[in-house]
């Protein structure tokens, strides 16, 4: 990533750290291109979406991103993490997609990132093609994030790349969903084996079927 990409990620809205961003991007840079296009569960305001796009790009693929854009249950009105100048006042919702589609557009990723706007379940039932990479950063209550791992990691190719955000081992850390719904259950599998593991971010590689 270049700097003034990495300036660009830094300046999108979104929670991802510098350091597990670097790693994501380094992780989709490791990905094989040729067993499908990558896909990210969770695309919020599009931090992560800037770290993936310029390895994708490099590698001639396609990023796909999942996201209803009306928030998960986190991020609403009264909550940790609402933020209300997301909201739309006509309907009352919060709406990032806006905010997606210009960070995309202003980091020069329009031509690699396609926006899936959609709920994440709906789109993984009618998905067919296999992944080189998938990221998952979903919704992180405990079924938003079983069905993530029951309905997204299947199409994870032999040899692709899963990535998981926000997993937290001591639950003083952070919520236990990611970590207990999607990372405990992927190594439980035998289809996955640990890659890499920085601050909550943790890439599995698929070894078998």
């Amino acid at each position: 990533m270049t700097p003034a990409e990495q300036q660009r990620a830094e300046a999108a809205r979104g929670f991802m750290p510098p350091d597990e961003g670097l790693a994501l991007w380094k992780a989709a840079t490791d990905a094989d291109s040729r067993l499908g296009p990558a896909l990210e569960v969770g695309s919020y305001c599009g931090k992560s979406a800037l770290y993936l796009g310029p390895a994708i790009r490099d590698a001639a693929s396609s990023l796909f991103c999942v996201d209803h854009h009306r928030g998960s249950e986190e991020n609403q009105a009264g909550w940790e993490w609402h933020e209300p100048d997301l909201v739309d006042p006509a309907v009352g919702k919060m709406d990032t997609l806006p905010i997606f589609r210009r960070t995309v557009h202003d980091a020069g990723l329009e031509d690699v990132i396609v926006a899936v706007v959609g709920d994440s379940p709906r789109v993984a039932r009618l998905w067919t093609s296999p992944l080189s990479f998938l990221f998952i950063d979903g919704g992180h209550g405990i079924e938003p994030a079983r069905l993530d791992f029951e309905l997204w990691t299947p199409h994870v190719a032999v040899g692709g790349l899963l990535a998981i955000h926000d997993v937290f081992p001591n639950p003083a850390d952070g919520g236990r969903p990611p970590y207990e719904q999607i990372y405990l259950p992927a190594l439980a599998s035998g289809h996955f084996v640990e890659a890499s593991a920085t601050g909550s971010l943790r890439v599995l590689r698929r070894v078998g079927d």
